[in-house]
């Protein structure tokens, strides 16, 4: 038996709470790695130093501040899944992770 190497996803979002919510329901799944973030800044930090295989645009972030982290996650890695997640439980947020990573 194989052990898949885990996929690391990142949250961003400008509500604690929610991010909490969030990250944790990623990490029920033992193949994903969540790890949630709150400012702007944390997410750039975040992404250059840990490989994501998909972002999470959560609630709270302005359309300026949405478009200026995509093109900053897109010059750092070309192939990056980006996905806004605005909410709807722990179904929608599978199934957006899943057809994002084509899985």
């Amino acid at each position: 038996m194989s052990i898949s190497p885990q996929i690391n996803i990142l949250y961003v979002g400008l509500h604690k709470e929610i991010t909490a919510t969030v990250v944790r329901l990623i990490n029920a799944n033992e193949n994903w790695n969540g790890i949630g973030v709150c400012d702007v800044h944390q997410a750039r930090q975040s992404f250059s130093e840990i490989p994501f295989s998909l972002v999470l645009l959560g609630s709270g972030l302005d359309e300026e501040c949405e478009t200026e982290l995509c093109s900053f996650f897109r010059k750092e890695n070309s192939n990056i899944k980006i996905v806004q997640h605005y909410g709807g439980g722990s179904g929608l947020l599978k199934s957006e992770i899943l057809l994002a990573l084509e899985i």
